[in-house]
């Protein structure tokens, strides 16, 4: 309505879970709708660009090497972590330690200070996978999760609105907190109800097993 455009982007943050066929099917999808993006882009394009503001909001107090594992995190009201007021210097030593490879999965995370809309504290904003990038092979030990990475490759593409469902209505909060923690430009973020079909799965995570079991091709 407004002359506007639309940039196509794969937040591809996880390399377990991300392969390139599924990116494939969904430009597909798009070009069978009869719509072609301004711009197809992916949240891997930012990778050194992410890394360089994680190390940024370190030195601004606001984020912290933990060693909590992922169960002690889980759940309504996990307890604070023992390590959220550990000393600035020493966070970047062990980010820098966790970018190097020299600690296992699960043994440290980089967490951001904050309390989120749906009460969870301090979400995770980097974790250590030593899974190859379908786009970066090994280059990366440690990836930015959906929480940090979305708001933050918003603001690199300077987009207007970020539009999204409303299961990421919770995340609002740390995505407009972390573009002014970085004190980086800030989109606005609206959420809608996203369109259910009866009788017919559009759930990524249950097509997904639907294909696994032989199901369906």
């Amino acid at each position: 309505a407004n002359n506007g455009i639309c940039f196509l982007r794969f937040d591809d943050t996880n390399p377990e879970k991300e392969e390139a066929k599924f990116f494939t099917a969904i430009s597909d999808m798009v070009a069978w709708l009869g719509y072609t993006p301004y711009k197809v882009t992916y949240a891997s394009d930012y990778f050194d660009q992410l890394y360089a503001w994680a190390v940024e909001l370190i030195h601004r107090g606001q984020a912290y090497v933990c060693h909590q594992r992922g169960e002690e995190l889980k759940g309504h009201n996990p307890l604070p972590s023992p390590w959220r007021d550990r000393p600035i210097e020493e966070s970047l030593l062990l980010f820098e330690a966790m970018r190097k490879g020299k600690f296992s999965e699960g043994e440290a995370t980089l967490r951001m200070k904050l309390v989120m809309e749906d009460g969870k504290m301090d979400p995770v904003a980097y974790r250590v996978k030593y899974t190859p990038h379908h786009r970066t092979g090994d280059k990366w030990c440690i990836y930015p999760t959906y929480d940090y990475t979305h708001c933050l490759c918003d603001s690199i593409e300077h987009i207007t609105h970020s539009l999204c469902t409303k299961e990421f209505q919770a995340r609002r909060s740390s995505y407009f907190w972390l573009c002014n923690a970085l004190a980086v430009y800030c989109p606005v973020q609206w959420e809608y109800g996203r369109l259910n079909l009866h009788y017919a799965v559009v759930s990524k995570r249950k097509i997904l097993q639907l294909v696994a079991t032989g199901a369906v091709r």
